[in-house]
């Protein structure tokens, strides 16, 4: 049987597209195929986390469906939606985030007995030189707006040593950039009596050239174990990349979005991170015209990300998802207001990265090479800054570069 797999949204996704490609591989009469229509199934791995994504999910299945061929809707469609995706493809084969190792089950027969295991325990594929890696699956929280939350569950953290396998299995398989993944890593632990700095310290001594991207944390969570998470970077194969949402920087709205935590522990944060690793990459999320908010309470958000200076700020419109409690909220705030916000901020945050990334002019770093784009070499500094390499390279090698360009996207760099 040959297998077709497109994949949307988050490196959780990507975490399960691997999981499913290696449990396909693990029967020899099973193929993955680049093309359609070479394909006997097509899988589509979706993720729904605003509208506009969920419509571009849907759009795609009725494509997909054109074709005839059976189809697995996997992703969190497939755990909270499926009424909505039967609509369009009553045939559809649904296969839950939680279940991805099961993909060759739901093939063979329609009421299938799930069975939740460790992603850990599972066979995986890797078929380029970055790894997406899953710590825990779910959450700890149920933030008002979140629909991902009520698709993956709560947290289940993933045994140290079982991690440490995936990651050891992945630098031998020739990836050179492992991306620890999770709804929020900085949760990691708390259900077994372990923690993210203790997996940082323990999956960075296994022998190898590669660097480990941290995936997105909680402020809450985060401030918990601050002092630990911290340490656990202290080591060359960890990027020094925070991914810290903030969503707003008005503590009303935080509170209705029921995150936990004030805007002066965000900034604790940055703070810490920076007195330790004073070049660290911050990129932050930031939700606008949220229920209710008010020109005032967006000026405050404004005033946040010029205060922090994030080098990555991704801006995202409110959209109401099924089932949330901020569905539900009044105080629903207009389209064109909300689009004016965006704007505004966008036209902010790119000019702050860019200001970020021309500082890097002039200066010198190691840049472990991940890819070739045409003429040109793709990699990453120890900051996670992209940086795009004038001139040859050796995919897999770190080199020293000095950046004599740089836009509000990426850096541009000299072999020395």
């Amino acid at each position: 049987m040959k297998f077709y797999i497109e994949t949307y949204g988050c490196t959780a996704n990507k975490a399960d597209e691997s999981i499913i490609k290696g449990v396909i591989k693990t029967n020899k009469n099973h193929h993955i195929v680049k093309n359609i229509k070479d394909a006997d199934v097509l899988i589509i791995i979706t993720c729904t986390v605003i509208d506009t994504t969920e419509q571009r999910m849907l759009s795609r299945i009725k494509i997909l469906k054109k074709t005839g061929k059976k189809i697995v809707v996997a992703g969190c469609m497939a755990s909270i939606q499926k009424e909505t995706v039967k609509k369009i493809l009553p045939r559809a084969i649904f296969l839950p985030p939680q279940h991805s190792h099961q993909i060759l089950d739901v093939i063979k027969r329609e009421n299938i007995n799930f069975k939740t295991i460790n992603k850990t325990n599972t066979p995986k594929l890797f078929e380029k030189k970055i790894a997406h890696i899953s710590i825990s699956e779910g959450c700890m929280f149920n933030c008002s707006y979140c629909i991902t939350c009520l698709a993956r569950g709560k947290l289940k953290s993933y045994p140290l040593k079982e991690i440490k396998k995936d990651v050891k299995f992945a630098v031998d398989n020739n990836c050179f950039e492992i991306q620890i993944t999770s709804q929020d890593t900085s949760s990691y632990g708390f259900d077994i009596g372990s923690s993210l700095g203790l997996l940082l310290k323990n999956i960075t001594n296994i022998d190898g050239i590669y660097r480990i991207r941290v995936g997105m944390m909680n402020p809450y969570t985060c401030l918990l174990n601050l002092n630990q998470i911290i340490n656990g970077y202290n080591n060359h194969k960890i990027y020094k990349f925070l991914h810290l949402p903030v969503q707003s920087g008005d503590e009303d709205i935080i509170n209705k979005m029921e995150r936990k935590y004030k805007v002066n522990d965000f900034k604790k944060i940055i703070d810490e991170f920076r007195k330790k690793y004073p070049e660290i990459s911050i990129s932050t999320d930031v939700i606008v015209a949220f229920p209710t908010e008010t020109d005032e309470q967006f000026d405050k958000t404004i005033e946040l990300i010029k205060e922090i200076k994030p080098d990555i700020t991704n801006i995202t419109r409110y959209s109401a998802r099924p089932d949330t409690k901020a569905k539900m909220m009044k105080g629903r705030i207009k389209t064109e207001v909300a689009k004016n916000r965006s704007k505004t901020i966008t036209k902010i945050c790119k000019n702050i990265s860019k200001e970020k990334n021309e500082e890097c002019i002039d200066k010198e770093y190691e840049v472990l090479i991940t890819d070739k784009r045409k003429n040109e070499y793709f990699g990453r500094n120890n900051n996670y800054k992209p940086v795009i390499i004038k001139g040859k390279a050796d995919i897999g090698k770190v080199l020293n570069v000095k950046i004599i360009d740089a836009n509000y996207t990426r850096l541009v760099g000299s072999i020395i």
